[in-house]
C-alpha cells in the first residue's frame, strides 16, 4: 500500500484506509513495539503502546506526495519512537518501584529485636564489669567456666590450682558476683 491509495482510500472512507492500514501493517509495528518492550512491559502495556502507534499514524499522517512511496518507513519510524518513548517511561516507573508479595516479605521477617539486643548488651557490659571488680583469680575461673565453658582440671591447670580448689574458689566468686549484682539492682 502506497501513499497515493491511502490518499484515495481515505477520499471515500476514512473507516476502510484505517482498516486496511491496520490489516497491513500491523504486525509489523506489533513486531516493533514488541522488541523494544518485551524487556520491560506487560503484554498490556505492549497493546496500548500498540494503538497509540496507529493514533498517532491516523491524526498525524500527512497524506501529501512526500510519503507517496515510503509509508512503511514512516509507520515503522512512528513505531520505533513510540516504542522507545514508553520503553524510557516504564523502565523509570520500575527503577522506583519495588514489587514484593507476602510471601517473599515472610521470609524476611526475624525474631531479632533490638530492644531485646539493646538490654543483653548492656546486661553483659555490666556482668563483665562486675566480673573484673572480683580480681584474679575469680574472674578467670568464672570466664573460664562460663563463657568458654570449661571443666575445672581444665581451669586448674591454667590458675595453677587444683579442680577441688577451682570449685570451691568458683562457687564462692559466684557468691560474691550475685552480692555485686544485687547492689545495682540485678536480680536472678
Amino acid at each position: 500500500m502506497t501513499g497515493n491509495e491511502l490518499r484515495e482510500l481515505l477520499g471515500t472512507s476514512s473507516a476502510e484506509c484505517h482498516r486496511r492500514l491496520m490489516k497491513e501493517y500491523g504486525r509489523y509495528v506489533y513486531a516493533i513495539v514488541f522488541n523494544k518492550l518485551r524487556s520491560c512491559g506487560t503484554k498490556e502495556d505492549i497493546e496500548e503502546c500498540f494503538c497509540d502507534v496507529f493514533t498517532d499514524i491516523f491524526l498525524k499522517f500527512d497524506y501529501d506526495e512526500k510519503y507517496t512511496n515510503d509509508i512503511k518507513g514512516y509507520i515503522g519510524t512512528i513505531a520505533k519512537r513510540t516504542a522507545i518513548d514508553r520503553f524510557r517511561r516504564l523502565s523509570a516507573e520500575n527503577s522506583h518501584n519495588a514489587y514484593t508479595d507476602d510471601e517473599d516479605m515472610a521470609e524476611l521477617v526475624s525474631n531479632f529485636s533490638v530492644d531485646d539486643h539493646v538490654d543483653s548488651s548492656e546486661l553483659r557490659i555490666i556482668l563483665l564489669q562486675k566480673i573484673k571488680e572480683l580480681g584474679e583469680p575469680d574472674s578467670t575461673i568464672l570466664m573460664q567456666k562460663f563463657y568458654y565453658n570449661r571443666k575445672s582440671s581444665e581451669i586448674a591447670k591454667t590458675v595453677s590450682m587444683t579442680a577441688s580448689s577451682v570449685r570451691s574458689r568458683c562457687t564462692r566468686a559466684m557468691e560474691k558476683l550475685r552480692g555485686k549484682l544485687a547492689e545495682v539492682g540485678i536480680t536472678k
